[in-house]
């Protein structure tokens, strides 16, 4: 798709350049305004769950992050606030035919309630002084109604506190009318804190375990940090919880960026885009100092405006009109929920509340400092990986590869993909990860996953729903290093005694580019009818790396998949592919693990390159997956029928999972090096939990 002029050029170094980037994806906008100015429908014939009424609510409203702070004559009526206004007063007429229409339990229209909310709060002398009394009765009997209706029990409350927010101090809506109910939401939501400053989207339990960019950037962190700024002189011991909670997830939070500006995708929502920035522009707002080696806005400043420059380098985030269109890196709606309008997208605007603050902040005339990691600090030196329990990862920011390893998340609410989008072993900020468009294998697109079958391939389930998640601590074999780990369990069939246990070691500091994981597969009692005579078959993935060439190809089969500048090598136990975007491998270290286990199963195992259905990836849209096979006799093939059907087995696979990112630069003989050098384990049972050696 084109560039988008004033976005895709855009330096994105001060205060200037964000409001012409502004301006340029509101401009984009305008031809889609409907006659009185309430509604903005995208000319994309896509639908949502909602209706759509609502969904053209959807491109008045979210713009709004963003427009009040671009309230200047010379603008023009289009993209300044009085188009906005105008439609402000309109959709909130019950006259009108553009009425936003009255509400019903769980609707859309709450969401984007928010951000009227927010432009209230943020300029409420120029949107009141355009008012006359009937539009604010109007105004106020409209958002009133978020009160009197059902909604989610998860990051939608922090809607209808600020819509009663704005009642209160803008539109003078007696306190005591609403108080109590801004205290109940409060309340509710703060008991999803999971800890470190993170919180849960919704209550952490059996049906929902959720820790993702809208415990963060999307929601939850962001709102409280608009709390503190137009709350703070109200409720000053909630925001001084918030400002600690926010110094809290901000030291962990930053490792979710590499150097270079991208986020790591993970969870649902990503076509949201640069909504992932959201929280360090709302920090800088609410006028939050992080703690030590972080403390200074520079950081913040820097996090925000590098993410801000990788997305202009994505031009095919545009449809050809100027308009955001549903997707990541290019327009896919296999990774589109079902609330995902065409206007849906502008939730990203978000991250432009930084324009709230003045030319003179400091904010804006502070140096912009590098990634955190790239600081050099006299008082401490940060790791390559730290353990973030809230969330069940680890986050790895290394020179090879930045990414993180994930194992306690999943839900069960009615989300696509729901277990591509949490319940994945490793999420990469360089390679993206995929999104099933079928049940075939290769439509399923199980990169950085573990994918079963009984039937002989004909039905495939991928890892969901872990539980017992926990650290374990591995240690090298000189009692040298002690190396932190993620365990979990699920298992793939309610109807089958299967239970899987995953260990996942980050070993990059020691091998760069690698992390292992170890498998402890349990076939209990199994009886052989339900099997069907098919042999258990496990597949065991790396990341999904972009499979074209710099002249549009397909990357070759050769015989060295390094030092070539494209290339796949398949050589029985390994998988390894390169392309431009960077390297990606699999190996199976079973045979050469040291396994010390009794009733351990025979397997045939052999690597294989996945050719993924296209548009599966979010980052590319052609993709081969590094996997490899394993393929489990039939139980008891060898006995008698009873033993057959009470026999019980143990499988235990270990695999070698190998990344370079294209981005760091490193060159196709260090590369070839780094594959070489592969870890070895011990693997044991001791107290029923795996114990893990590097030796």
């Amino acid at each position: 798709m084109p560039p988008l002029h004033g976005f895709s050029d855009n330096p994105f170094e001060t205060r200037s350049d964000l409001v012409r980037a502004a301006v340029a994806l509101l401009s984009a906008l305008s031809p889609y305004k409907s006659k009185d100015k309430a509604r903005i429908k995208i000319p994309v014939a896509t639908a949502a769950g909602f209706d759509e009424t609502a969904a053209q609510l959807e491109g008045f409203a979210r713009p709004l992050w963003v427009v009040p702070f671009l309230f200047n004559e010379s603008l023009g009526s289009t993209v300044g606030l009085e188009s906005w206004i105008q439609g402000l007063i309109v959709g909130t007429d019950p006259e009108s035919p553009e009425y936003w229409g009255d509400l019903c339990d769980f609707d859309q229209r709450m969401v984007e309630m928010e951000s009227i909310a927010f432009t209230l709060l943020a300029r409420p002398d120029s949107i009141l002084g355009s008012l006359d009394d009937g539009a604010k009765t109007n105004l106020s009997k409209w958002l009133r109604q978020i009160n009197h209706n059902k909604m989610p029990q998860n990051n939608w409350l922090w809607f209808r506190v600020f819509v009663n927010l704005a009642l209160v101090r803008v539109l003078g809506i007696p306190r005591d009318e609403l108080q109590d109910q801004i205290n109940e939401d409060l309340k509710t939501l703060d008991s999803f804190q999971l800890g470190e400053g993170w919180s849960s989207d919704g209550l952490w339990g059996d049906e929902r375990k959720q820790a993702d960019y809208y415990s963060g950037s999307f929601a939850i962190q962001f709102a409280q940090l608009l709390y503190i700024r137009f709350a703070g002189d109200e409720d000053n011991t909630r925001t001084e919880k918030y400002r600690q909670s926010a110094r809290e997830f901000g030291a962990s939070y930053w490792r979710y960026f590499d150097k270079d500006g991208a986020a790591i995708p993970f969870g649902r929502s990503m076509t949201y885009r640069f909504a992932f920035a959201a929280f360090w522009s709302a920090l800088a707002c609410a006028g939050i100092e992080l703690a030590a080696a972080l403390d200074n806005i520079g950081v913040a400043k820097g996090l925000l405006l590098r993410h801000l420059r990788w997305w202009s380098k994505h031009t095919d985030i545009f449809n050809a009109d100027g308009t955001l269109s549903i997707g990541f890196t290019y327009p896919n709606m296999y990774l589109s929920e079902n609330y995902n309008s065409p206007q849906s997208v502008y939730w990203c605007l978000k991250s432009f509340i930084v324009l709230m603050l003045p030319e003179e902040h400091e904010f804006w005339n502070a140096e912009e400092l590098p990634h955190p990691t790239l600081l050099v600090s006299s008082v401490q030196s940060l790791p390559q990986t730290q353990v973030v329990w809230p969330p069940r990862q680890i986050l790895c920011n290394t020179p090879e590869h930045h990414f993180l390893l994930s194992s306690g998340q999943m839900t069960r609410r009615s989300h696509k993909a729901r277990e591509a989008k949490y319940g994945k072993f490793a999420y990469s900020s360089a390679f993206g990860f995929s999104v099933p468009c079928g049940p075939l294998l290769e439509q399923m697109a199980p990169d950085s996953t573990l994918t079963v079958s009984h039937d002989g391939g004909e039905t495939w389930k991928v890892r969901s729903e872990p539980r017992n998640e926990r650290v374990l601590s591995i240690r090298t074999s000189d009692n040298s290093r002690t190396i932190s780990a993620l365990a979990s369990q699920w298992q793939p069939w309610k109807y089958l005694d299967v239970t899987i246990t995953s260990v996942l070691v980050p070993l990059m500091e020691m091998f760069p580019g690698w992390h292992v994981r170890v498998h402890r597969v349990q076939l209990n009692g199994i009886d052989q009818s339900s099997l069907a005579d098919n042999a258990l078959e496990l597949v065991d993935s790396g990341f999904a790396l972009d499979a074209e060439t710099a002249d549009g190809g397909f990357i070759p089969s050769t015989e060295s998949a390094v030092g070539t500048e494209h290339g796949c090598r398949v050589d029985g136990i390994s998988c390894l592919l390169r392309s431009s975007a960077g390297t990606a491998g699999i190996v199976d270290l079973t045979p050469q693990t040291e396994i010390s286990v009794p009733h351990q199963a025979n397997v045939d195992s052999k690597a294989f390159m996945l050719r993924a259905d296209p548009n599966t990836n979010l980052i590319a849209s052609r993709t081969f997956i590094p996997s490899v096979r394993h393929n489990v006799p039939p139980v008891g093939s060898h006995g008698t029928r009873e033993s057959r059907a009470t026999s019980n087995r143990e499988l235990w696979l270990a695999t070698g999972v190998f990344a370079v990112a294209g981005s760091a630069g490193i060159d196709g003989q260090t590369v070839q090096d780094l594959w070489r050098n592969r870890p070895n384990l011990r693997v044991r049972l001791v107290d029923d939990e795996l114990e893990i050696t590097v030796l």
